[in-house]
């Protein structure tokens, strides 16, 4: 009964690492396209007001940032669960 219970645990551990590696993958692959497209509508929207590129540009690397803090603290969590 004991080795069955080490066995579950040890089938639990595997599940845990690959679940922990998949959620860090899905946040940097949403981040990748989330500043993808921050970046396709900030050249759209460059290219049919070009006056407002500096109002555009900034916005954009705030809202990029906040996506790469999001998409950080996600990663940073995945990585947690494999070591706590």
């Amino acid at each position: 009964m004991l080795g069955l219970l080490a066995q579950a645990a040890e089938q639990a551990l595997n599940l845990t690492g690959l679940g922990a590696s998949l959620g860090a993958a899905i946040a940097a692959i949403g981040a990748g396209i989330g500043i993808g497209k921050i970046g396709g509508a900030a050249m759209e929207a460059i290219a049919r007001q070009p006056e407002a590129a500096g109002d555009i540009r900034s916005n954009m690397i705030v809202i990029a940032a906040l996506i790469e803090g999001v998409a950080l603290f996600a990663v940073i969590v995945c990585v947690l669960t494999l070591f706590v």
